[in-house]
């Protein structure tokens, strides 16, 4: 077979796959738009089931679901005769997948979901079929046939129950107003990976917001100062606005322990001298490993010439144990 047979046969391929899933665009139902919202108004979760390659869609439409404010969970349904049955509760809603509707394992289970109570929704190419019969909403998911040449293996039929899946998915995104903000918290890990090459000057703290004294300012004044701008230290600026130092809340112990009254000590006989810096060039990943290598949570962030123009907290980062990079 030669390159150009090939390429016939992927052609085909794909032309069947995206023929069945236009099938489905004019046999869209009232039933469907039930099904949107009934999962809008669940308060349980939405429990996908299928066996075979429509288990594996039904994963995947978990996935999507799950990641954009619809909670789901998937289900095998062999492993639900043997106790996961237990996981559903009548306000969740079961999503069964079977292209036949004769899948036996699957419909085994459909009186217990009737006796717990919770609705069942199943995507299904035969609306006359036992699964079909047994639904609450019965959603076609047909197709006019397979890629596959011998009709066996399911292809188009899976590609279109999947799509089915990414609609309902998409209608629920627009119906729960889910904004990329949203996705972002579900997203943690991605989201940091995307903003860990972002210049530290855009997420450092500015102006006002940034604590700092003179060499000459008490002790009592720099404590006030720390705890107006709630970063545990201040930044300690020479008489040309240098930095000079920082001081911390580790070295207001030290203090403690080394002066009796420490109302007027001036910050240059405490401070710590020559803290680390970054260069508002830096990354929010260099940050964060210097933070971690030199096991510190304040960076003064400076410019060519030693000039304070920023400040960076490891909470400005990581928000108190969750990510809160948002645009």
């Amino acid at each position: 077979m030669d390159t150009g047979e090939i390429l016939e046969i992927a052609a085909e391929v794909l032309k069947i796959e995206a023929e069945g899933i236009l099938h489905l665009v004019d046999r869209l139902e009232e039933s469907f738009a039930q099904a949107v919202q009934w999962i809008y108004g669940c308060r349980g979760r939405v429990i996908a089931t299928g066996i075979g390659k429509s288990g594996i869609v039904g994963r995947k439409i978990v996935a999507t679901l799950s990641s954009t404010g619809t909670p789901a969970l998937f289900l095998h349904p062999v492993e639900a005769v043997h106790g996961d049955l237990g996981m559903i509760r009548g306000e969740d809603i079961v999503l069964a997948l079977s292209n036949s509707g004769e899948t036996n394992e699957l419909n085994v289970i459909l009186p217990s979901l009737r006796n717990i109570g919770t609705r069942i929704i199943s995507f299904t190419g035969k609306t006359d079929s036992t699964l079909a019969r047994h639904s609450d909403l019965a959603i076609y998911a047909g197709v006019p046939r397979e890629a596959c040449p011998m009709g066996l293996a399911p292809t188009a039929s899976t590609t279109a129950m999947l799509a089915l899946g990414d609609a309902l998915a998409v209608a629920l995104i627009k119906l729960r107003n889910f904004q990329e903000r949203d996705f972002h918290r579900y997203h943690p890990a991605g989201h940091l990976g995307e903003r860990l090459d972002v210049p530290v000057c855009e997420v450092m703290r500015r102006g006002e917001a940034i604590p700092v004294v003179h060499e000459d300012t008490p002790v009592l004044e720099a404590l006030e100062e720390m705890s107006r701008k709630g970063m545990g230290a201040t930044l300690v600026l020479g008489k040309r606005e240098e930095l000079l130092g920082i001081y911390t809340d580790g070295d207001v112990r030290r203090t403690l322990n080394r002066y009796p009254d420490v109302r007027e000590v001036p910050m240059r006989r405490v401070m710590s001298v020559k803290p680390r810096t970054l260069s508002m060039k830096c990354s929010v990943a260099e940050a964060l490993e210097m933070m971690e290598r030199h096991l510190i949570t304040v960076l003064p962030v400076v410019d060519g010439e030693d000039r304070l123009q920023g400040i960076l907290h490891l909470h400005d980062l990581l928000g108190k144990g969750r990510i809160r990079f948002t645009r």
